[in-house]
This record gives structure tokens, sequence and C-alpha cells, in this order.
């Protein structure tokens, strides 16, 4: 029964993983830095999944994983949409 939260947390990482793929396939430097955000994002789903497995029946420890992967999910969206906003250049847009 205790399997069940980590490999759903691990199976929403997959799909960042793919957009990490997807994202980084034209070069770019612009395409490269947003295929980074989202693997760091698949990466932080895939170690909360671990740390969730690895709390086991522990529900503080369980908590703590999940509230640090809530925050570290949302600064690398936070950043990600910051990136996008940046556009090709690095120049703000207007």
């Amino acid at each position: 029964m205790n399997v069940f939260a980590p490999l759903i947390i691990a199976a929403t990482g997959i799909p960042a993983l793919c957009f990490a793929v997807w994202s980084g396939r034209p070069g770019t430097a612009h395409a490269r830095g947003m295929g980074l955000r989202w693997a760091l994002i698949a990466l932080c789903m895939f170690v909360a999944a671990t740390g969730v497995y690895l709390a086991g029946d522990n529900r503080n420890i369980a908590y703590g994983v999940v509230i640090a992967l809530v925050v570290a999910v949302n600064a690398l969206g936070i950043s990600l949409l910051l990136h996008l906003r940046r556009g090709n250049n690095g120049a703000p847009r207007r």
C-alpha cells in the first residue's frame, strides 16, 4: 500500500521529462534553458518519489518531503515562466 503514492509521484515526473526532451530539440540557448528547467522539475519529482518511499509509515517525514516537493516545483515553475517571458535574446518584452 505504501508503494502507490511514490509511483504516482514518479509517474507524474515522466511527462515533465518528455517535455524536457521535446523543448530542447531546437538547440538554441533559449530552448536548452527551457529543457533544463523541465528536466529539473522531473528530477525533483523522482527524488520526492524516492523520499516518500523511504519515509515508509512515518507521515511526518512524508509530509516534509511533499512540502519540499511543492516548494521546489513551484520555484522551478516560476523560473520557467520568467525564462519564457525573457524571450529568445534575453531582452525583456515590451
